[in-house]
């Protein structure tokens, strides 16, 4: 069921999606070569303690999970762009680094991903996290009232076909409110002009994400980290974003931070 929110419950919203954006900001400021990705998921369970709220993650388990997250943090490293669980692994110069959060304050959920390189970057990859970050752009621009869900789906598309990017629609963007994913879902491809009629008080989380050779995913033995089919590198980029009559609010917005 969509659900669409009121005013006062977008404004009670704030705090989550503020949260989540100071943790990640704190995270990828922190996120240097030579860190655990298990410190990063310490780091980020410490956070919520001292807010109050809650995690999103440790618990959950739906139906293409094979177990309960059992963290508070995704972290997807080079190869591997979605649902990576944190483990024993001390980041490399060079790693491509996505972090995925979600959490509730008072009730309401924030959600939000950022990719960024430790060390040494490549300059493919740096072109890989521009592109998801200008697709995102493009969606939150299409993230208004009259347009439709296909006409957020076509706008990330575009920025990615572009750049001679193939896309994976299994998993993309999705409602958020009282629970991390809800309807509608938001494909990262689609027909302009198609699907649900975006209206004042819908709250979704858009994530363009893409691999940089493949648009095929497998599954690592951990039972949730995803990676690409051919071992080329993924990159993630996530909003929990507003539909207002005025135009969209992006809930998890890190300027205020000084950070992009």
């Amino acid at each position: 069921m969509i659900e669409l929110r009121t005013p006062a419950e977008i404004e009670a919203m704030r705090p989550a999606g503020r949260f989540v954006a100071e943790v990640l900001a704190t995270l990828r400021d922190e996120t240097k070569v030579g860190t655990n990705l298990l410190h990063l998921d310490r780091r980020a369970h410490d956070m919520i303690r001292t807010a109050g709220a809650q995690s999103c993650y440790i618990d959950y388990h739906p139906s293409f999970g094979a177990s309960p997250f059992g963290k508070v943090l995704c972290t997807s490293i080079n190869d591997a762009v979605l649902h990576g669980l944190p483990h024993d692994y001390v980041l490399r110069d060079g790693d491509l680094v996505s972090l995925d959060f979600a959490a509730s304050v008072d009730g309401w959920v924030a959600d939000s991903a950022v990719s960024f390189v430790v060390g040494t970057p490549r300059d493919e990859d740096l072109a890989l996290i521009d592109t998801t970050e200008r697709a995102l752009v493009a969606a939150i621009d299409a993230a208004t009232v009259g347009h439709k869900i296909g006409d957020i789906s076509a706008a990330i598309a575009a920025v990615a076909h572009a750049e001679g990017l193939s896309i994976n629609t299994d998993f993309g963007g999705h409602g958020v409110g009282r629970t991390m994913h809800g309807d509608p879902h938001v494909a990262n491809d689609g027909k302009a002009g198609r699907g649900y009629p975006l209206r004042a008080g819908l709250v979704v989380a858009l994530e363009p994400w893409f691999l940089q050779t493949t648009d095929e995913l497998v599954t690592d033995p951990d039972g949730w980290t995803l990676r690409s089919a051919d071992g080329s590198r993924g990159a993630h980029s996530e909003h929990t974003v507003a539909i207002t009559a005025d135009g969209p609010i992006v809930l998890t917005d890190r300027s205020f931070l000084g950070v992009d």
